[in-house]
Protein backbone atom coordinates (compact mmCIF):
# COMPACT_ATOMS: atom_id res chain seq x y z
CA UNK A 1 0.00 0.00 0.00
CA UNK A 2 2.00 3.29 -1.27
CA UNK A 3 -1.14 5.80 -0.28
CA UNK A 4 0.50 8.07 2.56
CA UNK A 5 -1.75 8.76 4.91
CA UNK A 6 -0.23 10.28 7.25
CA UNK A 7 0.22 12.94 4.46
CA UNK A 8 -3.28 12.65 3.60
CA UNK A 9 -4.16 12.81 7.52
CA UNK A 10 -1.68 16.04 7.97
CA UNK A 11 -3.38 18.09 5.37
CA UNK A 12 -7.11 17.09 6.52
CA UNK A 13 -5.75 18.47 9.75
CA UNK A 14 -5.07 21.54 8.41
CA UNK A 15 -8.20 22.08 6.88
CA UNK A 16 -9.85 21.90 10.36
CA UNK A 17 -7.19 24.36 11.92
CA UNK A 18 -7.89 26.87 8.67
CA UNK A 19 -11.32 26.58 10.19
CA UNK A 20 -10.63 27.04 13.91
CA UNK A 21 -8.40 30.08 12.83
CA UNK A 22 -11.26 31.54 10.56
CA UNK A 23 -13.54 31.02 13.93
CA UNK A 24 -11.21 32.72 16.28
CA UNK A 25 -11.77 35.58 14.00
CA UNK A 26 -15.32 35.95 13.89
CA UNK A 27 -16.04 38.54 16.67
CA UNK A 28 -18.66 37.38 19.71
CA UNK A 29 -19.82 39.44 22.78
CA UNK A 30 -16.70 38.82 24.51
CA UNK A 31 -13.73 40.84 24.01
CA UNK A 32 -10.21 38.49 22.89
CA UNK A 33 -6.93 39.73 20.80
CA UNK A 34 -7.99 36.77 18.06
CA UNK A 35 -10.36 39.09 16.57
CA UNK A 36 -7.29 41.21 15.50
CA UNK A 37 -5.38 38.78 14.55
CA UNK A 38 -6.13 39.39 10.53
CA UNK A 39 -6.15 43.20 10.96
CA UNK A 40 -2.83 44.60 8.63
CA UNK A 41 -1.65 48.70 9.33
CA UNK A 42 -0.44 50.55 6.66
CA UNK A 43 3.05 51.69 8.77
CA UNK A 44 6.93 52.30 7.65
CA UNK A 45 4.97 52.22 4.04
CA UNK A 46 4.04 48.69 4.65
CA UNK A 47 0.96 46.33 5.04
CA UNK A 48 1.97 45.09 8.15
CA UNK A 49 -0.10 42.48 10.54
CA UNK A 50 -1.06 44.44 13.34
CA UNK A 51 1.26 42.19 15.90
CA UNK A 52 4.07 43.12 14.81
CA UNK A 53 3.48 46.81 15.80
CA UNK A 54 1.37 46.58 18.96
CA UNK A 55 1.02 44.61 21.87
CA UNK A 56 -3.11 43.21 22.67
CA UNK A 57 -4.12 42.63 26.06
CA UNK A 58 -7.99 42.50 27.32
CA UNK A 59 -8.57 44.31 30.72
CA UNK A 60 -11.84 43.08 31.14
CA UNK A 61 -14.64 40.61 29.46
CA UNK A 62 -15.64 44.01 27.05
CA UNK A 63 -12.64 45.51 26.15
CA UNK A 64 -9.37 45.02 24.43
CA UNK A 65 -6.70 47.52 24.70
CA UNK A 66 -4.00 47.91 21.73
CA UNK A 67 -0.35 49.36 23.03
CA UNK A 68 1.62 50.32 20.25
CA UNK A 69 5.51 49.63 20.20
CA UNK A 70 5.79 53.50 18.55
CA UNK A 71 3.40 56.65 18.81
CA UNK A 72 4.32 57.33 15.44
CA UNK A 73 2.04 54.22 14.34
CA UNK A 74 -1.33 55.28 16.69
CA UNK A 75 -2.82 57.02 13.74
CA UNK A 76 -2.40 54.68 11.35
CA UNK A 77 -3.64 51.67 13.88
CA UNK A 78 -6.73 53.50 14.10
CA UNK A 79 -7.48 54.23 10.65
CA UNK A 80 -7.24 50.22 9.86
CA UNK A 81 -9.56 49.22 12.57
CA UNK A 82 -12.21 52.05 11.44
CA UNK A 83 -11.46 50.67 7.69
CA UNK A 84 -11.95 47.14 8.94
CA UNK A 85 -15.03 45.05 9.20
CA UNK A 86 -14.67 44.63 13.06
CA UNK A 87 -17.77 47.03 13.50
CA UNK A 88 -15.55 48.53 16.62
CA UNK A 89 -14.83 52.54 17.37
CA UNK A 90 -11.08 52.70 18.49
CA UNK A 91 -10.60 55.36 21.55
CA UNK A 92 -7.15 57.08 20.62
CA UNK A 93 -5.66 57.44 24.41
CA UNK A 94 -1.41 58.60 23.74
CA UNK A 95 0.21 55.70 22.98
CA UNK A 96 -2.55 52.84 23.25
CA UNK A 97 -6.55 52.38 21.46
CA UNK A 98 -9.40 50.75 23.35
CA UNK A 99 -11.85 48.88 21.55
CA UNK A 100 -15.31 48.09 23.48
CA UNK A 101 -16.52 45.17 21.83
CA UNK A 102 -20.69 45.90 22.57
CA UNK A 103 -23.02 43.18 23.31
CA UNK A 104 -24.49 41.53 19.90
CA UNK A 105 -28.10 42.02 19.09
CA UNK A 106 -30.16 38.82 17.80
CA UNK A 107 -29.89 39.70 14.25
CA UNK A 108 -26.16 40.16 14.80
CA UNK A 109 -25.72 36.57 16.37
CA UNK A 110 -27.96 34.93 13.77
CA UNK A 111 -25.96 36.35 10.96
CA UNK A 112 -22.85 35.16 12.77
CA UNK A 113 -23.91 31.80 12.65
CA UNK A 114 -24.58 31.77 8.84
CA UNK A 115 -21.27 32.85 9.00
CA UNK A 116 -19.89 29.94 10.93
CA UNK A 117 -21.93 27.83 8.53
CA UNK A 118 -20.75 28.78 5.82
CA UNK A 119 -16.74 28.98 7.14
CA UNK A 120 -17.49 25.56 7.95
CA UNK A 121 -19.05 24.17 4.67
CA UNK A 122 -15.66 25.53 3.12
CA UNK A 123 -13.30 23.97 5.75
CA UNK A 124 -15.36 20.61 5.08
CA UNK A 125 -15.12 20.89 1.05
CA UNK A 126 -11.53 21.57 1.89
CA UNK A 127 -11.33 17.81 3.70
CA UNK A 128 -13.14 16.62 0.87
CA UNK A 129 -10.48 18.24 -1.86
CA UNK A 130 -8.01 16.24 -0.34
CA UNK A 131 -9.81 12.65 -0.10
CA UNK A 132 -10.88 13.02 -3.80
CA UNK A 133 -7.11 13.64 -4.72
CA UNK A 134 -6.15 10.64 -2.63
CA UNK A 135 -8.71 8.83 -4.20
CA UNK A 136 -7.88 9.71 -7.28
CA UNK A 137 -4.18 8.57 -6.58
CA UNK A 138 -5.31 5.27 -5.36
CA UNK A 139 -7.04 4.62 -8.90
CA UNK A 140 -3.61 5.77 -10.86
CA UNK A 141 -1.93 3.19 -8.43
CA UNK A 142 -4.79 0.38 -8.93
CA UNK A 143 -5.00 1.13 -12.32
CA UNK A 144 -0.97 0.79 -13.06
CA UNK A 145 -0.89 -2.86 -10.99
CA UNK A 146 1.00 -0.84 -7.88
CA UNK A 147 -1.85 -2.21 -5.67
CA UNK A 148 -4.40 -4.94 -5.43
CA UNK A 149 -7.94 -4.89 -5.24
CA UNK A 150 -7.97 -5.77 -1.77
CA UNK A 151 -5.06 -3.18 -0.72
CA UNK A 152 -7.75 -0.58 -2.81
CA UNK A 153 -10.51 -1.36 -1.07
CA UNK A 154 -9.43 -1.32 2.46
CA UNK A 155 -7.41 1.82 1.29
CA UNK A 156 -10.53 3.87 0.43
CA UNK A 157 -12.42 2.55 3.63
CA UNK A 158 -9.15 4.16 5.46
CA UNK A 159 -9.89 7.40 3.41
CA UNK A 160 -13.43 7.37 4.26
CA UNK A 161 -12.86 6.97 8.12
CA UNK A 162 -10.20 9.95 8.21
CA UNK A 163 -12.67 12.03 6.14
CA UNK A 164 -15.31 11.01 8.54
CA UNK A 165 -13.15 11.77 11.44
CA UNK A 166 -12.38 15.51 10.52
CA UNK A 167 -15.90 16.68 9.03
CA UNK A 168 -16.97 15.65 12.73
CA UNK A 169 -14.16 17.85 13.87
CA UNK A 170 -15.42 20.60 12.02
CA UNK A 171 -19.10 19.75 12.86
CA UNK A 172 -17.60 20.09 16.67
CA UNK A 173 -15.91 23.34 16.08
CA UNK A 174 -19.34 24.54 14.88
CA UNK A 175 -21.23 23.75 17.75
CA UNK A 176 -18.94 25.41 20.05
CA UNK A 177 -18.44 28.68 18.36
CA UNK A 178 -22.44 29.12 17.52
CA UNK A 179 -22.71 28.30 21.37
CA UNK A 180 -20.15 31.08 22.26
CA UNK A 181 -22.02 33.41 19.82
CA UNK A 182 -25.45 32.93 20.57
CA UNK A 183 -24.46 33.51 24.33
CA UNK A 184 -26.14 36.30 25.86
Amino acid sequence: MSTDFKDVEAKMSKCVDATRAEFSSIRTGRATPALLDRLHVEAYGNSVPLKQVAGVSVPDSRTLVISAYDKGVVPDIRKAIEKSDLGLTPNVDGQSIRLSVPPLNEERRKDLVKIIKKKAEDGKIAVRNVRHKAHDDLKTQLKNGEITEDANKRSQDTLQKLTDRFTKEIDALVLSKEKEVMEV
